[in-house]
Formats: structure tokens, sequence, C-alpha cells
């Protein structure tokens, strides 16, 4: 069964329940036939929507996606391009940033929006997201940035990411359309989310957020700390009969009422077949805390 589409809020745009992302693009070594092949691959499997940002890969990864999108431009529909801005790092194609920082001008969030357009060589984005929360930022002044992007047909639909509820909050309220998502931080490993609010504000504003490092960025499997999580993980494998703890992770996130989207980071696409059995499987509650006690050592209070 492919991959579910799901709405993620009520005026939002449709995505696939699990989501590709492509942060760590370079680093998989494709050429543009290869990348080609495992986008029609991932699509097949009913992942339609990719998750991007202009620094990834030092800046090089939206480029090096739509360098293969030119090799078959009819994909472009297939798909729900998602993609991030709003930090500034020094790079060689970057030389005034001197330092990294945050930058959420009017002048910069357009800049940015319009060079993702040049580099997936579309005529707009699906979500613009402002990467992280800036401690110069103006409200208002981003809110004339979303404006002009959106009157333009450049951008469909904006959302923030790594938000916490009042910062979400103040930009929303400059805004005549709901922001759609947050995208923040999620997993067993880091669980800070469940307890600061921000999923609490999702529900509450019926919008899915996306879960970003669901495994740790790779750190559930080699780090000792995280043993006693890896052998419970197992263990619920079994009981589920799930292929693999990646499985039994995913359907830990998605298990959350906010209902978020888990952003897978691999390009084997063994292993995304392999997330996408995770919609199958269903833990019971007290499976749940168990992996909730795992991760942080200890029962609810």
């Amino acid at each position: 069964m492919p991959v579910t589409r799901v709405l993620v809020s009520p005026e939002g745009p449709q995505f696939s329940r699990l989501i590709l992302g492509y942060w760590r693009l370079l680093e998989w070594r494709m050429s543009p036939q290869e990348l080609l092949g495992f986008i029609e691959q991932h699509l097949e499997l009913g992942i339609t929507t990719i998750d991007h940002a202009d620094i990834y890969g030092s800046y090089g990864c939206e480029a090096a996606f739509g360098q293969a999108l030119r090799l078959k431009p009819s994909l472009r529909e297939q798909l729900q391009i998602v993609t991030k801005c709003g930090i500034a790092l020094p790079s060689t194609t970057h030389p005034d940033h001197r330092l990294p920082h945050y930058n959420s001008e009017k002048t910069h969030i357009i800049a940015s929006a319009e060079q993702s357009l040049r580099h997936f060589n579309t005529d707009r984005l699906d979500l613009l997201l402002i990467h992280r929360p800036d401690y110069l930022m103006d409200a208002d002044e981003m809110a004339k940035a979303f404006n002009s992007l959106k009157k333009s047909g450049k951008v469909r639909h904006f959302g923030v990411s790594n938000f916490t509820p009042s910062q979400f909050e103040l930009l929303q309220s400059r805004l005549d359309y709901p922001l759609v998502t947050n995208q923040v931080e999620l997993s067993p490993l880091n669980q800070n989310t469940l307890t600061d609010g921000t999923l609490d504000q999702c529900q509450r504003r019926h919008l899915k957020p996306m879960a970003w490092s669901c495994l740790g960025g790779g750190r559930l499997f080699s780090e000792q700390a995280y043993q006693p999580l890896r052998d419970e993980l197992a263990q619920i494998a079994l009981e589920v009969d799930a292929a693999s703890i990646e499985q039994v992770v995913y359907a830990w996130v998605m298990m959350l009422p906010s209902q978020p989207l888990p952003i897978l980071g691999s390009g084997k696409i063994a292993r995304v077949k392999q997330a996408v059995q995770a919609e199958n499987i269903q833990l019971s509650r007290q499976q749940w805390y168990r992996i909730r006690r795992a991760a942080l050592g200890r029962d609810v209070d």
C-alpha cells in the first residue's frame, strides 16, 4: 500500500504521511540520473513530499535536486516541495556571511525563495518555512515578505521550523492566512516538544507538525547511552512483528495525537521501503510509554 496522503492543516496543503528529507543529499554521491531514479522510486511508494533548505549541503542540495528534475520535468507535478530559509552560513557562495547568523529580513526571505525557485527549476514552492527563529525577528517585516511571495504565486503556503508556541503565535498574529506547520525535532531521544506546549498548540490549531531527526541523527544506533532504548525497541519490534527498530520509532512518533509527519533522511531505497511499513504498525499505549521510559530512564510522575 502506498503512503497515506493527509491535509497538513485545514487550509493547508496535502502531503504524504512520510516525507523524504534531502539534508544529506550530497553525501549520497548520486549522479543526476541516479537521483532521478531514487525520486521515482520513492514516488512509487507514495512519498510525494520532499524537504529541503537553502543551506543544505553548503547551499548545494537544492541545485543538485534540480539537476535531476531537469531530466524529467513532468515529475514536478507529482511532488510537493518544502524548503526553508533564514539561516545564513559562511560559504564560498556567500562570502558576505562572515559568521553563522539568522536573517529574517524581508529582502533575505524573498531572495532565498527566488533562489530556491531557480534551483528547483519551478515556478512555485508548495511550502516555505522559516528555518530558525531569529532573535532580531520583526514579525511585521516577515509578514510583508510572505504576503509578497504569496501574492506573486511563488509560494503557496508558509510555516515555521523550530519555533516556540509564543514565536509561532507572534508571526501568526501578523498574517491573514494560517501558518500550516511547525517543523520540529521529535524522537524518543528528544521529547522536549511533548512538554513545552509545541504539540499542544499543533493540536489546538489542527495542524500536523513535521518531525525531523526521528532517529536522533543516527545517534540511536551508535551511542552506548541508548543501549537500553535499543533493547526496548527490539523487544517491542518482536511483539508487533516489525522488521526493524526504525519502524517502531516512526510508529511511536506517528502515534502522537498531533499526527506528526516523520522526515526520512536516508538515500537508500531499501531503508525507505522499510520505513513506509511503519504506517501499518499499531503500538499499544503501554508500549508507547515503555519506549518513553527507556529513552528518559524514568517512569511518569
